[in-house]
């Protein structure tokens, strides 16, 4: 649907195939969302490139091995569609097809709201038909190499489930709505073969679209940790063995809450967060290094986010709320260092980056901003992107990329 290098522990491990500075999955290097600076300045009248793209789509662009690859779905709902552009100079060098025809979406969603995967020697993605997923990957000349069925799709909201690869096992967490018969599910696969590795069930109850991330911890082996509305989880990535759960209980009478942004790993501690449409908030920070995972700290309520990412760094974390409150927080303890008053009148869909020290955010009208990611609030510069802002941005080799509601931006030095 909409869619953590860790500052501490947990970093992931890149293919050689990838450069450093690559931007391979959902959020760049294991889903942390940070790149080296400069941050680029967004002027839409001085871009590097400009490129056009057919139709909504509310997924990232993902960039290795100096190409960038992106999705799309054609106003008709007749197409989906994938791109491969030179990421320096923004000319297309191929370009797929699928058939596939419209299906059942959250008004700030799309047909094409997932993210790709890519490792430098293929690029991963999944597609919907407008009923069923599929997983696909294509060598980076832009031949079909596999697709893997996921099954029939079922959810008030329509999917946006973007998979990420580790040791070359590619890796996509697909949770359904319960009350529409849905299911949960994470699945692994060979990367270069499509063979699936292990599939294990998850419980359902709401649909939730985080993407996994790599654990790693000094003297322990790497752990694959996915968070939904029922548990955060971890598993062995090899064999899908489940390492340790902890459940999130939802009080009687309570509504379970989804998990769109995916959970971060800051200072020791796993922080989800989840949320609904009707504003209802949790956050959890949970202890990985407990005998059993123990909860910290949880939020009730006030301005964590729900559907923009959190991002870690030294001891805090960071984040925008989705009705624009930019955030602070210490992250052993979930005590607030600062929240501002509203950036915009806009909501925010797209996750913001952390480039160097500063924090870049995006709200849906394209406004942008430039926060300081420091213990004491500083709003650094804004501006327009000049069309609206959906899909989280994406940063590789110096350069900024920025998907708007029609065209695709790259901003840097010339």
């Amino acid at each position: 649907m909409y869619r953590h290098i860790l500052t501490l522990v947990a970093v992931l491990a890149i293919p050689l195939a990838l450069v450093g500075a690559d931007w391979p999955r959902f959020r760049g290097p294991n889903g942390s969302g940070v790149a080296e600076g400069p941050l680029p300045k967004v002027d839409p009248k001085d871009a590097l490139w400009k490129v056009a793209l057919p139709g909504r789509g509310v997924g990232s662009p993902v960039i290795a091995g100096g190409k960038l690859f992106v999705q799309a779905a054609s106003d008709d709902g007749s197409k989906r569609f994938v791109y491969c552009l030179d990421a320096a100079t923004g000319k297309e060098l191929w370009k797929k097809e699928l058939f596939a025809k419209k299906g059942h979406i959250h008004g700030k969603s799309s047909l094409s709201s997932a993210t790709p995967a890519a490792d430098g020697e293929r690029v991963y993605f999944v597609s919907w038909d407008g009923n069923s997923l599929e997983l696909f990957a294509y060598d980076t000349s832009g031949k079909q190499l596999w697709q893997q069925p996921l099954g029939g799709f079922v959810s008030q909201h329509g999917p946006g489930h973007s998979p990420m690869v580790h040791d070359g096992i590619v890796f996509v967490s697909v949770d359904e709505d319960a009350d529409k018969g849905g299911k949960a599910m994470l699945f692994a696969f060979d990367a270069k073969t499509g063979e699936k590795k292990w599939g294990v069930p998850r419980k359902p109850h709401r649909s939730s679209y985080s993407t996994p991330f790599v654990l790693e911890r000094p003297g322990m082996p790497a752990e694959l940790v996915l968070g939904t509305t029922t548990a955060i989880s971890s598993y062995e990535p090899a064999s899908g063995k489940l390492l340790w759960s902890y459940p999130i209980e939802w009080p009687a009478g309570k509504m379970p809450l989804r998990v769109v942004g995916s959970p971060v790993y800051a200072n020791g501690l796993i922080i989800c967060y989840t949320g609904d449409g009707g504003g209802d908030r949790y956050a959890i920070a949970v202890d990985p290094a407990s005998k059993a995972p123990a909860k910290v700290w949880e939020v009730k309520k006030g301005p964590t986010p729900y559907v923009p990412c959190m991002i870690a760094k030294g001891e805090n974390v960071f984040w925008i709320s989705d009705n624009g409150i930019p955030c602070c927080a210490v992250a052993k303890t979930g005590k607030m260092v600062w929240d501002e008053e509203r950036l915009t009148t806009k909501d925010v869909t797209a996750s913001p980056i952390l480039v160097g020290n500063e924090m870049l955010i995006f709200s849906e009208d394209g406004k942008n901003f430039v926060v300081k990611a420091d213990a004491k609030f500083e709003l650094i510069r804004e501006g327009s992107l000049g069309e609206g802002v959906f899909a989280s941005p994406a940063m590789a080799d110096g350069k900024l990329y920025v998907r708007g509601l029609s065209n695709l931006y790259c901003f840097g030095k010339k």
